[in-house]
């Protein structure tokens, strides 16, 4: 929703305060387009719906995530474990042609909501832009209690170190790992 300024209590046919227009019947002000004292008024930027979208391909929809329950046990069972500083990554195959991401930060964390939540969105964030690049496998993403601490830009500098070990594996089974 764009706010249009009030103009100033004036009456329209003031010829001295400017190029203020009148009132519309509907209740709505024109924006001045000068003011005699400052100049030209510049117009407001764009605005939240007015931005531009990401591209499609960048996007995060649902066959890009994990929702069931059965989905996250499975991987508990099969995975294999990938650790880094802040996270720990469990990655298996899937036989989706897509990569999948599932999220579990848990109160251990961050007590706070708001808190976790930045974690989720930097990792949802950096999947989107990456997920393209990465062998069709289910990602659960584990963080540690010491990202909470973390800044944004070097978790988001971790989960690309950590993608990048994904993409390596391509699509490598669990098969050798300590979980048999």
């Amino acid at each position: 929703m764009r706010v249009v300024p009030r103009a100033a209590s004036v009456s329209p046919s003031d010829p001295s305060r400017g190029n203020v227009a009148a009132p519309r019947s509907s209740g709505a002000v024109d924006i001045p387009t000068s003011h005699p004292k400052v100049g030209p008024v510049e117009t407001p930027g764009p605005t939240c719906t007015e931005r531009s979208e990401p591209p499609a391909d960048a996007a995060f929809p649902r066959v890009a995530r994990l929702l069931k329950a059965s989905d996250f046990a499975r991987l508990r069972g099969i995975s294999r474990r990938i650790g880094t500083r802040h996270f720990s990554a469990e990655v298996a195959a899937n036989t989706l042609a897509v990569a999948r991401l599932g999220l579990a930060i848990s109160k251990r964390v961050s007590k706070k909501a708001v808190r976790r939540n930045r974690i989720k969105r930097i990792a949802r964030d950096s999947f989107r832009l990456i997920r393209h690049g990465l062998p069709p496998v289910d990602v659960l993403l584990i963080a540690r209690s010491s990202a909470d601490l973390e800044q944004n830009a070097a978790l988001r500098s971790e989960l690309v170190r950590l993608w990048e070990r994904i993409a390596a594996l391509n699509g490598a089974s669990a098969a050798g790992t300590m979980r048999d």
